[in-house]
């Protein structure tokens, strides 16, 4: 079975390019010495050690010039400059060992033609076997053909890096920059991006990446919509660090997310204050195996607390994080605590063990429909006296400051999670009330990614070929990132002096029809190929979900992110009530859950099936 030259490993494709330098080095002598004499037979022959020394001398001079790491399929007029820059160097470096060694029977007009010969043979090689590399790219029906948006910096070292990966082949660039259409770069023209349909068309692409690392997330965002009416796969490029060291695979072309459409830029943090807050203080996360626990630990073990305690019910959880954080933060120290947030004695046990400083409450059940039915007791418990738990043991440890990671569902909540999330709100008043820890509450929609959420879902239906399943053709959600949301809780929790209700803001809702249809045409589907499927709402779910109540109303903040609602006031006695009638009774079905949590919130208008 015969071996393609484009399939060897990098490694042997150098080993075939030193074998030729071997090679043509001496045939360099020899031509230009037959051409000195005019003739073939050389009389008297050169010693053996003057052909041996055009390798000894060139093979050095052409490893420490970058000879033997150029892509060979891609290479230009630059490079064929160095290949003669290193060839005559080359040249010039034997002719003074000939000079220094003795006399070896070389005219010197000899060592001009040989130091002429030898560039030409050298990059000679070269031609041809980037000629028969494209060739064989050409005769290759297993490959990706690629337009490269961005015919920069990133742009053409993505199409170098793309020469040793087999799914791929470049075709083309495009660029926006009309000083640089026409041209050619790395043996591919640049093309303008004005009609890129018929582009697609003419040179047969099936993928767009784009490699042009400094737009904006707004500029990204904007330039993907141009690209989706294509109808082909789109992709972004890797980091430059993936691109400059090669060791781009072709996984590391990474698909379009969620984050890339949103187009929502990074988040300003005040450093200094976040600096004050954490360094070298000890934080408890409480759920810190979940989406948003596990994000808020990564960014609070960025400033260098003296001691993170990290609670979860699940261990599982908690060990893949223990695995991702040996490893990151090696320096930290860090407690894995197992337990229930329900449990009295074990919260309260490790509060006054380690003492921590601020505390993180994150542990919750959130899945709308999972909570809605069968599990309504189950939601109270967990995510409203899981609450009253964790925030007494923090009052009774002298904890300075609390903050409840709440959510959007809260808000004139028509669901038993949302409701449970509201009496939490409320429960952190009242705990407020009484003095000493200073308790905030944090307001955020949905995050894309996170356990539970539609995205991972959409992309498991794409993979299987459809159909897609969206609930109803009108429902919105606000949406922002998970390392965004933990950022700007960080932020509003340093901020608060206490009794703040927090609400982050989460941009422009999104419809997730919408959102379905962008996925399925930027990973180069067509809605005949995957269909949209709507199955009907869901138990709890609304259409579209609110940031504020009827009742509230915000005042801005010094952070353009967030902004602090005014929320109705609740007192300890009736917290106390709630805590004491919960405690008090057996296991509820979710009719008596949902009738009990309406005396308790007159905003709460129970979900009915219609």
């Amino acid at each position: 079975m015969s071996v393609k030259l484009s399939e060897l490993p990098k490694a042997a494709k150098n080993l075939l390019m030193v074998a030729a330098d071997v090679i043509v080095m001496p045939l360099a002598l020899w031509s230009a010495l037959a051409l000195r004499m005019g003739e073939w037979q050389l009389n008297p022959a050169p010693p053996w050690w003057a052909f041996a020394m055009t390798v000894l001398v060139s093979l050095p001079i052409f490893l420490r010039m970058g000879l033997y790491r150029a892509v060979v399929r891609y290479l230009e007029g630059r490079a064929f400059l160095v290949i003669v820059q290193a060839s005559l160097l080359a040249a010039g470096l034997f002719a003074l060992v000939v000079e220094v060694v003795g006399p070896a029977g070389l005219p010197r007009s000899a060592l001009v033609i040989y130091a002429i010969l030898s560039s030409g043979y050298v990059g000679l090689t070269r031609l041809l076997a980037r000629q028969f590399l494209r060739q064989e790219d050409a005769g290759r029906v297993d490959q990706k053909r690629v337009l490269v948006y961005g015919a920069g910096a990133a742009g053409r070292q993505l199409v170098q890096a793309m020469g040793q990966l087999q799914g791929f082949r470049a075709v083309g660039l495009v660029d926006d920059k009309s000083e640089l259409h026409g041209r050619s770069i790395l043996g591919l023209q640049v093309y303008p991006s004005l009609d890129m349909p018929t582009l697609v068309r003419r040179l047969r692409a099936h993928s767009v990446i784009v490699a042009i690392p400094s737009l904006t997330a707004g500029q990204r965002a904007e330039l993907l919509r141009r690209l989706e009416p294509l109808g082909i796969d789109v992709r972004l490029t890797p980091g430059m660090a993936e691109l400059m060291n090669g060791t781009l695979q072709p996984s590391d072309i990474r698909e379009v997310s969620p984050e890339d459409l949103l187009g929502r830029d990074p988040v300003s943090l005040d450093q200094a204050s976040l600096q004050t807050f954490l360094r070298h203080k000890t934080i408890l996360v409480t759920g810190a195996g979940g989406s948003i626990g596990s994000e808020l630990c990564r960014q609070i073990a960025v400033f260098e607390p003296r001691l993170m305690v990290l609670f979860d019910v699940s261990e599982f959880a908690l060990y893949t994080l223990r695995e991702e954080f040996v490893t990151a933060w090696p320096q930290l120290e860090i407690v894995f605590a197992v337990g229930d947030v329900k449990n009295r004695d074990r919260v309260a046990a490790l509060m006054s063990t380690y003492r921590p400083q601020a505390v993180f409450h994150a542990a919750a059940y959130k899945h709308v429909p999972m909570m809605e039915q069968v599990n309504a007791w189950e939601a109270l418990r967990n995510n409203t006296c899981g609450t009253w738990v964790v925030g007494q043991a923090a009052i009774d440890a002298g904890v300075e400051k609390f903050v409840l990671v709440s959510t959007d569902k809260a808000v004139n909540p028509t669901n038993v999670m949302g409701a449970t999330k509201r009496l939490a709100e409320r429960v952190c008043q009242a705990l407020h009330a009484q003095g000493g820890t200073r308790f905030e509450m944090v307001r955020f929609g949905n995050v894309l990614g996170s356990s539970g959420s539609v995205i991972p879902k959409f992309r498991g239906q794409i993979a299987k070929g459809g159909p897609i399943t969206v609930t109803h053709p009108d429902i919105v959600r606000y949406f922002m990132s998970i390392p965004e949301a933990a950022q700007l809780v960080l932020q509003a929790a340093c901020m608060g002096q206490g009794g703040e209700v927090f609400v982050l803001d989460m941009g422009e809702p999104v419809r997730i029809v919408d959102l379905a249809r962008r996925m399925i045409h930027l990973s180069g589907h067509s809605e005949a190929d995957i269909e949209i499927e709507f199955t009907g709402l869901r138990p709890g779910e609304k259409l579209y979900e609110e940031l504020l109540a009827d009742s509230e109303f915000t005042r801005a903040t010094h952070h353009p992110k967030i902004s602090v609602a005014r929320v109705t006031e609740t007192t300890v006695e009736w917290c106390s009530e709630l805590i004491d009638w919960a405690n008090r009774n057996p296991v509820l079905d979710d009719e008596a859950v949902r009738s009990a949590m309406s005396t308790l919130l007159p905003e709460y208008r129970p979900w009915v099936v219609s």
